[in-house]
């Protein structure tokens, strides 16, 4: 007998027949001797209705009483769960972050987990109740709810299974696993059997919406093996673990695509210590995250430019930032593009293969696809080019690393029952 915790998107549980076909999925399992812990979401839309909600009453809605009214969506649904299943003859019991266990701190829509008190759930685990969590929620050491933000039922579900000690964390989605390329983008993106954490982590991090970033964090913390499924189909998911020699044989496992940035340029700037920390500084303390930056000479002796990316909803503040201190420290002018795209090749064999960066660029020039930026890591590489070339790019990157043949090696993982 087995301990899983499984996780179920908002697709997943979106009507009344699809959250009663997810119970009977479940039930079924519970039958065949595992215990289970269900992590739900809120049903598919619901989260948007109540942020329009709440943006319809107050145009700057208070923190806190935003994740209040958020929490709901999940209770909503492991209450509507919880009673299929007992009308299919098995004993349920849903469950709040509260009620849970699952103690945050107070970062009100993006709340961090500290801690899991495990008796609630253990107890009716001994019960031999399913334990059915709502995802995305916990509260912090004041009782206030808090929520993860969008995607943090991965969270939960990849935290409950570490603190609980799980075989497995099953999450299920509208995907079948993870793929070497967006199928919507690339129809020869192929389907992988395996992917290590660290692959796992640069892909989400990197606009790959298969799963949230802060999950695998906790996956790879924790050594918590991840299972990617399709709530549709019995068709094998895609195993998320660390990593080992066949997988490092393979030196582009996949590539992500991003869409959702834009680029900011100063011109003209002191070089001299201390100017980039006056750059960041007001970004930071508006909470504003910053991906990739590049500094190079602005041609002016004494200046250079300092070029970043910013997420596209904060594009237009940062703008405003910018242009209000460039005077300030004697820059130039500020310019801003929002028509950018992030294109990211991810494999563990860029470690020890030559000449990836060299094919990667080279790719590109044939497509007359110019590099506005580029970054790298041990097992990444990313450029900025324009958004109109996105899906080009996609498309001529997995055919150039012939993505669509499954390397040898490769070993199918199938969901043990």
């Amino acid at each position: 007998m087995a301990l899983v915790v499984q996780k179920y998107g908002g697709t997943s549980v979106a009507d009344p027949e699809r959250i009663q076909a997810v119970a009977r999925k479940v039930v079924e399992r519970r039958r065949k001797g595992d215990s289970l812990v269900v992590v739900l979401s809120a049903r598919a839309g619901e989260t948007d209705r109540l942020l329009a909600l709440g943006h319809d009453v107050s145009p700057e809605p208070n923190p806190r009483e935003l994740d209040v009214l958020l929490a709901t969506g999940e209770q909503v649904t492991i209450a509507l769960f919880s009673m299929a299943v007992h009308d299919m003859g098995e004993e349920a019991v849903s469950m709040t972050g509260y009620q849970a266990g699952i103690i945050t701190d107070r970062a009100y829509g993006q709340a961090r987990i500290n801690w899991i008190e495990t008796l609630p759930i253990v107890g009716k685990l001994h019960e031999g109740k399913i334990v059915v969590v709502a995802g995305f929620q916990g509260y912090d050491d004041e009782g206030n709810i808090t929520t993860l933000g969008r995607g943090g039922s991965d969270t939960t579900a990849v935290a409950l299974a570490a603190a609980l000690g799980a075989d497995v964390c099953e999450i299920y989605t509208d995907v079948e696993g993870v793929y070497t390329a967006d199928p919507n983008v690339c129809s020869k993106a192929r389907k992988l059997d395996r992917i290590s954490y660290e692959e796992m982590l640069e892909m989400a991090s990197m606009g790959a919406k298969v799963l949230h970033l802060r999950s695998v964090e906790f996956g790879m913390k924790y050594h918590v093996p991840i299972l990617v499924l399709s709530s549709f189909t019995d068709a094998p998911g895609t195993l998320v673990t660390k990593e080992d020699e066949e997988m490092e044989k393979v030196v582009v496992s996949g590539i992500t695509y991003n869409k959702n940035e834009g680029r900011v340029t100063i011109t003209n700037v002191p070089d001299i210590p201390g100017m980039a920390a006056k750059v960041f500084r007001p970004i930071s303390d508006s909470g504003i995250n910053v991906d990739l930056i590049v500094q190079g000479s602005s041609g002016t002796p004494g200046r250079a430019n300092i070029s970043f990316t910013v997420p596209k909803t904060d594009f237009a503040r940062t703008m405003r930032i910018v242009e209000r201190i460039a005077p300030e420290i004697d820059a130039g002018p500020v310019h801003g593009n929002a028509d950018i795209a992030k294109i990211s090749i991810i494999g563990l064999g860029m470690r020890s293969h030559s000449g990836v960066a060299t094919k990667m660029f080279e790719t590109l020039a044939r497509e007359n696809i110019n590099l506005k930026m580029i970054s790298t890591s041990e097992i990444k590489i990313s450029c900025i080019i324009d958004e109109k070339y996105t899906e080009l790019a996609v498309r001529v990157l997995h055919d150039a690393f012939e993505l669509d043949r499954a390397p040898l090696g490769r070993i199918q993982i199938q969901e043990e029952s």
